[in-house]
């Protein structure tokens, strides 16, 4: 068994690396390469249990979901609190509502299956969009709403999925009306609360566990998602949006080797991904697509083509975008990791025909991630929303300090006029700022008074938080001009 996992994540990484040059997304891959490593295909790997698949499933999306709250700004979540939040709101009941009634209508599926499935793929997947938009440089509001959108989301699809899983199997409570909204109210505030409170207990034990060893800031870490999402289980919140929230509020804080965690959190996150669309493709039998392919490609072209533009052009009615940015975010809409996942769901609760309910969900989501994820890119440079991004530098340096500081140490390029270049002392930068170190192209120099900057040099700056834009702007000035 050790030898089959191992030639799994090979394969999952050698594929990667050939097919990079072609966009082919990771979680298509590790999809791809579950379905031939499983039962239906080699039966290297004999795997037909919803009930572990849902558990270990919902295990790593704890930390997909942290990690994409840690790596969201808080500037830009203030940029674009209201239509984000709109569109992780009212933008996935608009998609499920729209989509479940095509399904019915159109589709001829049966209502509770057609709300199942509606519910089930009407969030975004935060993985794909953050992977694929920082690959560009895209108009800074569109791609914010994009990423904070996807990674918030996931905890409404989730939650509308369990309660119409609830009410499909008889376990809900048949009250009023009002009853079923107040659970829904509860279990997104109660997420929302408990999220910040973890992040913020979290934030003050990494300052007080300064001194320690690296090496348990990572488990601190790894405790704090389990226990954000199991006090919020215990109360019947959200255990979703609570990891969310901790990681957002954790993220945007000042703590101790915020470096290492970071690449520690991308690390599990690239993991996770992997396992889950791993045990996901496993989890297939592609003999039984040929009764629900066509129910498949229906979900994906209504979801696609109709439910989602039309929510994102009412959920983000007055927030000011054009045209051709509403229309680049619906396409933005990739679905991935949490539809596959809560598609599991209906099946794991012994819900009659949870089997298909997963095959259609699979079959659209694989359809969304081909088309819509291999194609972002491209899509945003025809609608001349986006520039490819420059490379992330390879070497990066990281301030560690025990003690309260105003002080950070900030990573700037160097924008300007091509062929300008500057020396260090000639930079107006404001007082106590320091460029610590050059990185120009991979190469690494110790700046003195005599090395020049030029357009393209990613600079590591010593600088007052507050300082940190007047530090952009008096290098933007001296490569102003040949």
């Amino acid at each position: 068994m050790y030898v089959i996992a191992a030639f799994v994540l090979i394969a999952v990484v050698l594929t990667t690396a050939l097919a990079s040059r072609f966009s082919v997304p990771l979680i298509l891959i590790s999809l791809g390469v579950g379905v031939v490593f499983g039962s239906d295909v080699t039966g290297l790997i004999w795997f037909d249990d919803t009930h572990l698949a849902n558990a270990l499933a919902n295990g790593a999306l704890m930390f997909i979901l942290f990690t994409g709250g840690f790596g969201t700004s808080r500037e830009s979540f203030r940029l674009v609190f209201a239509p984000a939040m709109s569109l992780a709101t009212i933008g996935v009941l608009f998609t499920a509502a729209l989509t479940a009634l095509a399904a019915w209508a159109l589709l001829g599926l049966p209502p509770m299956y057609a709300m199942l499935i509606g519910a089930i793929v009407s969030s975004t997947d935060a993985a794909a969009v953050f992977s694929i938009l920082r690959t560009r440089s895209i108009h800074k509001k569109v791609a914010a709403t994009a990423e904070v959108e996807s990674a918030a989301n996931d905890p409404m699809a989730i939650i509308l999925t369990t309660l119409l899983v609830s009410l499909a199997t008889q376990e809900a409570t048949h009250g009023p009306w009002w009853q079923v909204g107040l659970d829904f109210f509860w279990q997104l505030s109660g997420g929302v609360a408990i999220g910040l409170a973890v992040g913020w207990a979290g934030t003050r034990l990494f300052r007080l566990l300064k001194h320690a060893d690296r090496g348990y800031f990572y488990v601190l870490l790894i405790g704090l998602v389990f226990l954000g999402f199991g006090l919020a289980d215990f109360i019947k919140a959200s255990g979703m949006l609570a990891v969310f929230f901790a990681g957002l509020v954790i993220g945007n804080s000042r703590i101790p080797f915020r470096h290492g965690i970071d690449t520690f959190l991308e690390a599990l996150s690239t993991i996770a991904n992997v396992g889950l669309f791993v045990l996901l493709g496993l989890l297939v039998f592609p003999h039984e697509f040929a009764k629900i392919w066509i129910p498949g490609v229906g979900v994906f072209l209504v979801l696609t083509f109709v439910a989602r533009p039309i929510a994102v052009w009412l959920s983000t009615m007055g927030a000011g975008f054009k045209n051709k940015e509403k229309l680049f975010i619906s396409w933005a809409g990739v679905r991935g990791a949490v539809p596959i996942v809560l598609a599991t769901y209906p099946a794991a609760a012994g819900i009659q025909g949870g089997g298909d309910v997963f095959n259609i969900v699979f079959f659209a989501v694989a359809l969304s991630v081909m088309v819509q994820g291999a194609t972002i890119g491209k899509f945003a440079d025809l609608l001349g929303l986006s520039r490819k991004a420059r490379a992330k530098p390879r070497q990066a340096m990281e301030l560690i300090t025990f003690q309260e500081s105003d002080l950070e140490l900030c990573e700037l390029t160097a924008e300007g006029v091509p062929g300008a270049k500057a020396l260090v002392s000639d930079l107006a930068l404001p007082n106590g700022a320091t460029i610590t170190m050059v990185n120009r192209n991979e190469q690494i120099i110790a700046p003195r008074g005599s090395t020049e900057i030029v357009p393209g040099d990613v600079l590591y700056v010593l600088t007052r938080t507050d300082d940190r834009d007047a530090v952009a702007r008096a290098i933007a000035r001296a490569l102003a001009q040949v």
